[in-house]
């Protein structure tokens, strides 16, 4: 009987902020898939075990869910003043596709560790102990982040005492910093706003006409208040993931947020963008109980964050719409701001369903037009494994 046999592919598997993912080196990839297109997309989809019709993949490297079906390849960076090009490719479940669209801000947190062990990034710039600055080169959005990755003896360093709630075990801080973080999406204008306002009202069919901050930084997301499509801002993920009617409100809200901000002409071509935009919902601060069972006070928080990922509450935070929260609630008047008491942010505490997350945003505004220099937050990594991962060589 004719069989195809595996071939195998040098890469790691990382934890990186509240996610996971395989990493790969560019140059490791079989020739056809160093360049972007349908062979890169399959091998990528065969080593997470994508499509899966029934939702675990099982055959594959992924989690079955958005915060485990990921992957990045990461090359050296043709760009001045840059040591690495990062490229993240969100690997659908159900579907036969990988989104491009956007980045992974948990995921981010891994590339310098990553990069530095992988031996792509100049030894001299490097300390033997100390804070390795790593300069990336998101390639998704075409941003830069700075990884400030600890060191000792001449390794990265991986354990600590650092807690990221969402996150079982502590390990060593690695700080991002997101430069100029307002995502350049096609018909968005380059804009932070694309609609030209902090806050519009968003008429959706079947669910009503929404207040609505919607905003490109970090990732695009759209916001709007708990309140209104009749939650708390309290909820966990079986309060959403289990109800199917309320999966598909957010996802309108998602296809009418999108044609809004221009990042879609027609409202069938959300279907092709899982990852992009985000959908969340925000409120005041209030007492609640997170996944861990860790009880959260109305003062420990400045305001409360739950946020929707390929279709699904996310169980923490996603790392990029942190950074468009911590965005949001820098410039006074948008509905994050508001929640977080409005005035004056230089930085929020916000609560999610895994606990709370300090993120920090720098914002100024010049002829009606806010712009934002970085945004900063901390995140942890670890390598998992590391070796080949396999996978059946194509006819």
């Amino acid at each position: 009987m004719a069989h195809q046999p595996q071939i195998k592919i040098a890469a790691t598997y990382m934890r990186g902020g509240t996610s996971k993912g395989v990493f790969f080196r560019l140059q490791d990839l079989p020739e056809a898939a160093q360049v972007p297109g349908a062979a890169r997309d399959a091998l990528l989809m065969r080593v997470i075990g994508s499509p899966d019709p029934y939702g675990k993949q099982i055959d594959g490297m992924g989690g079955a869910t958005s915060s485990t079906s990921k992957t990045v390849i990461i090359a050296k960076s043709s760009r001045p003043d840059h040591d690495v090009d990062y490229l993240f490719g969100q690997v659908s479940i159900d579907k036969a596709f990988v989104d491009w669209s956007g980045n992974c801000g948990n995921l981010s947190a891994a590339v310098g560790p990553f990069a530095i062990s992988a031996g792509l990034v100049d030894p001299s710039r490097i300390p033997r102990d100390g804070v390795a600055t790593v300069r990336i080169w998101q390639a998704n959005i075409g941003k830069t982040i700075i990884g400030h990755v600890p060191m000792t003896n001449g390794a990265v360093q991986e354990t600590g005492d650092f807690e990221l709630d969402g996150v079982t075990f502590p390990a060593a801080e690695v700080q991002l910093e997101f430069m100029d973080p307002a995502a350049e999406e096609e018909g968005a204008g380059g804009s932070m706003f694309p609609t030209g306002n902090l806050v519009d009202d968003l008429e959706v069919p079947g669910v009503g006409t929404l207040k609505a901050t919607m905003i490109n930084a970090g990732i695009p997301t759209i916001f709007v208040d708990a309140e209104s499509i009749g939650y708390k801002g309290t909820e966990l993920q079986d309060a959403i993931n289990s109800d199917e009617k309320a999966l598909a409100m957010f996802e309108t809200i998602r296809a009418y947020g999108a044609l809004r901000m221009g990042l879609i002409r027609h409202l069938d071509e959300i279907a092709t963008r899982q990852h992009t935009p985000k959908v969340a919902f925000v409120a005041k601060p209030a007492d609640y109980v997170a996944s861990s069972g860790k009880r959260i006070g109305a003062g420990d928080v400045d305001l409360l964050v739950r946020a929707m990922s390929m279709g699904k509450l996310h169980h923490a935070m996603m790392g990029t719409a942190a950074v468009a929260i911590g965005t949001a609630a820098a410039i006074s008047g948008t509905l994050v701001n508001l929640a977080a008491g409005g005035g004056a942010k230089k930085s929020v505490r916000f609560g999610h369903p895994s606990g709370t997350l300090r993120v920090g945003a720098e914002a100024s505004e010049s002829g009606g037009e806010w712009t934002v220099t970085k945004a900063i937050m901390s995140r942890s990594a670890r390598v998992l494994m590391e070796g080949w991962v396999r996978v059946p060589q194509e006819r």
